[in-house]
């Protein structure tokens, strides 16, 4: 992988891949966490005299209703009051506006043009990697850039079908997640893994148990761990087709695993042996949190991908919430993975060492995956 950093891009057209796929509530950005992030790589090609074609997708496009509410003219909006450069929205994906617009550019400008998924309707152009759509967006530019993180793990016409036919390279947010990525990886940590389901886990359990002096367990996957030791949990989401593999991971990872010992429940606090066949767990339980912060209190390192609970609803967010807490206040070094828990992080308003913009992209990353898109900036076109 080769950095834009150092590249001559002075009067270069570089269009530039950047993930805006941000919330918006009426026509304005809600969350501007990953147009941040993509700021440094783009006033570095505006120092540097380049002429700066952005894209973007934003939601998903099944329809022309969905064509129409997802547009990327509240991002241009919004990305003007971060940058002290005019923006220039294209509300289209081609054709000639496009195309004279770019012609059109000076020196240090910067063009937005339309969310590119609008090429996913009426057919799967963008998602398909269709070659003609890639070669079209490529013929806008010299140089092609990689910025979004979030969207690497994707080999659309926008991400990897670019690259097919222009130089291409990183962008800086590109370069500090993989780079901060790689170390947590490779490092002595603590481990904290939540969320909905153990099958989007076991990659990650699978390329980090070895790295990790321990594993704390929340979340509605730990149900399915649960059930595999012999417990009754209720009602509680469970993978059925996984509880061998959770079997086997306990006997050959006992000392590493950690379990809830109580969760929260729709019927109340209940010790993991008292569940009844109605309940449901939604939280990690006080006894849980006082476990997993003695554990903590060891760690130099934490790595946490999944919120411990269904933190979106108030009474189930303590889990969620103490846990973080207690890394903010023993300035214990974290980093947060996933849009989940970067969203409860969020809306917590704690701050972590390190944040990783991914989402899907980062579980598939930690998991061990290789991304074609990211081989391919190597600063060639091939």
């Amino acid at each position: 992988m080769k950095s834009i950093k150092g590249v001559n891009v002075s009067g270069k057209k570089v269009i530039v891949r950047v993930d805006f796929n941000v919330p918006i509530k009426d026509e304005n950005v809600v969350d501007d966490t990953r147009i941040v992030g993509a700021l440094k790589t783009i006033k570095y090609l505006v120092d540097n005299k380049a002429k700066v074609i952005l894209l973007s997708h934003l939601g998903r496009v099944d329809s022309q209703e969905d064509k129409d509410k997802n547009t990327l003219r509240p991002v241009a909006k919004h990305l003007s009051t971060l940058i002290d450069t005019p923006i220039y929205f294209v509300p289209l994906t081609r054709g000639m506006l496009v195309e004279k617009t770019v012609e059109n550019m000076n020196e240090g400008e910067i063009v937005l043009i339309e969310n590119t998924r609008h090429e996913d309707y009426p057919k799967k152009l963008e998602s398909s990697c269709d070659e003609a759509l890639s070669k079209y967006w490529a013929n806008l530019a010299d140089i092609f850039v990689l910025d979004a993180f979030g969207s690497a793990h994707r080999c659309h016409a926008s991400t990897y079908g670019i690259s097919k036919f222009l130089p291409s390279y990183s962008g800086f947010l590109v370069d500090e997640e993989v780079e901060m990525i790689n170390n947590a990886m490779h490092q002595r940590k603590t481990l904290i893994l939540g969320g909905s389901k153990v099958d989007d886990k076991i990659g990650v359990i699978d390329n980090l148990v070895n790295t990790s002096d321990a594993v704390l367990l929340g979340g509605a996957m730990c149900f399915t761990f649960l059930k595999a030791k012999g417990y009754n949990v209720g009602a509680s989401i469970v993978s059925e087709d996984k509880i061998d593999y959770c079997k086997d991971m306990l006997e050959t990872t006992s000392d590493k695993l950690y379990l809830p010992v109580d969760v929260v429940t729709q019927n109340g606090i209940k010790d993991i042996e008292n569940m009844s066949d109605d309940d449901i767990g939604y939280d990690i339980g006080p006894k849980t949190i006082a476990n997993y912060e003695k554990v903590l209190d060891k760690s130099t390192f934490v790595l946490w991908n999944g919120p411990l609970g269904k933190y979106e609803d108030n009474g189930y967010i303590e889990g969620t919430k103490q846990i973080m807490e207690y890394l903010h206040k023993k300035k214990i070094t974290t980093m947060i993975a996933g849009g989940d828990v970067t969203g409860a992080a969020k809306s917590l308003n704690i701050e972590f060492d390190y944040v990783s913009t991914g989402g899907g992209s980062t579980l598939e990353y930690l998991e061990g995956k290789k991304f074609k898109t990211l081989e391919r900036l190597n600063g060639e076109n091939k």
